[in-house]
């Protein structure tokens, strides 16, 4: 089912308004691919109203303001990547093309994208209802960071977007207690997975080096992120806050991981798999020759490459899906009409974690003094390939499917432990 996009749309669900509209900077793909798309569809399953635009124009209000105003919030995301990613190489040239805009061309997204977004709709909307940041802009930049662009240390994006709240991290938990504590009118300051300012840092929490003194030294600079790092664990981390001006950036602990069942039940959701038409009209996305007859088997990443987002993002424990999930969405690609027999992807952010575990990170969380792979595989880590290839057999044996493949990386560290 496609999240409505028009206000023809709006009158055929017979629903006179929205309770959360989303933006995001990326063209609307109804998939389990697309993190806006997943976070609507996890709040229409809990029975909000959910409305998306997809790159709004920003010369005028005609797109901001197709939905009406939300009777709850305003979800900002700047797309699958972050914006300037997006938007240049990294010699800072710009790309001319955009496999998440139809049409190809790279002339729909903003720089600074959740920002931009930010200041549009309170363009518009005057006195509006909260602005929530989330996706992975919004979580790389939720602390004073580096920003490569400017070649500066910029504050965390709440500030510069001025916005209300941020979700960070895999969000699908973080915006839905935000939604239900919004719709009842109950306190928000205590949800985990959240970020918002305030004028005093809350009792207990831990106090980052402030955005002017990370300015001012580097090795300031990198304790401070340090200890942001070392409190990314859902089961050990400490709340944080950091200083910018006379207010404080609150950070409050993540979220605790999904289950397995937890993520079989997002991914059972009623995903159309395809390009909104009224987006389809403008154009091919590219994309969709990637992501439409691939399959996500798992989340998380032990690598912890230092120039690597999946850490402090979609986090360090791997939660993998039931076979019989997998299986499940498999059967769904199948019987599309324009199914041809090739599964081109069944992965996670590295492939051959699939199945794969430690208990001490599930009753400890992680190691604060080591790595799971560096400098060698660590013992705790169970590090199994059966539940992989007995799942890609599977996978293999049903009617319909004639080859299945693996395109989103191997790690050989693992494969050779």
């Amino acid at each position: 089912m496609f999240l409505p996009t028009t206000k023809a749309e709006l009158k055929k669900l017979k629903w006179d308004k929205l309770d959360i509209i989303l933006v995001t900077g990326d063209v609307y793909i109804d998939s389990p691919f697309s993190g806006v798309s997943v976070i609507g569809h996890v709040l229409l399953a809990a029975g909000f109203r959910v409305g998306i635009i997809a790159q709004p124009d920003r010369n005028n209000a005609d797109d901001i303001s197709r939905l009406g105003e939300p009777e709850l919030f305003w979800g900002i995301t700047g797309g699958c990547m972050d914006s300037m990613v997006a938007n240049y190489t990294a010699t800072k040239k710009k790309r001319l093309s955009d496999d998440l805009t139809a049409g190809g061309k790279n002339n729909r997204r903003p720089d600074r994208a959740c920002v931009a977004y930010a200041n549009l709709i309170r363009q518009h909307f005057k006195g509006t209802k909260p602005l929530v940041l989330g996706g992975v802009e919004a979580s790389l930049r939720r602390i004073a960071h580096y920003d490569f662009w400017s070649d500066s240390i910029r504050r965390s994006i709440l500030f510069d977007a001025r916005a209300d709240f941020l979700v960070y991290g895999m969000a699908e938990k973080a915006i839905l207690e935000l939604a239900e504590a919004l719709q009842n009118r109950r306190n928000t300051k205590d949800i985990r997975g959240l970020c918002y300012i305030d004028s005093q840092k809350p009792a207990g929490f831990l106090e980052l080096p402030s955005f002017e003194e990370v300015t001012a030294d580097k090795n300031t600079f990198a304790a401070m992120f340090d200890l942001f790092y070392k409190n990314n664990d859902p089961m050990t981390a400490r709340g944080m806050a950091q200083q910018h001006g006379p207010r404080f950036l609150i950070h409050n602990p993540p979220q605790p991981t999904l289950t397995t069942s937890e993520l079989d039940q997002l991914y059972a959701l009623d995903f159309a798999r395809d390009v909104h038409p009224f987006y389809s009209a403008q154009g091919k996305v590219k994309a969709m020759d990637t992501i439409k007859f691939s399959i996500t088997s798992h989340r998380g990443c032990v690598g912890e490459c230092n120039f690597c987002s999946i850490g402090v993002h979609e986090g360090r424990t791997i939660i993998s899906r039931s076979e019989n999930s997998i299986i499940s969405e498999v059967r769904k690609l199948v019987a599309l009409p324009d199914f041809k027999g090739y599964i081109l992807d069944v992965g996670g952010p590295s492939a051959n974690m699939y199945g794969i575990d430690c208990a001490r990170r599930q009753t400890r969380g992680a190691c604060p003094d080591k790595r799971c792979l560096y400098p060698h595989v660590c013992a705790n880590l169970h590090v199994d390939h059966e539940k992989q290839i007995n799942l890609l057999r599977r996978i293999r044996k049903i009617k319909g499917v004639k080859k299945v493949f693996v395109a989103s990386g191997i790690r050989y560290d693992l494969l050779l432990a």
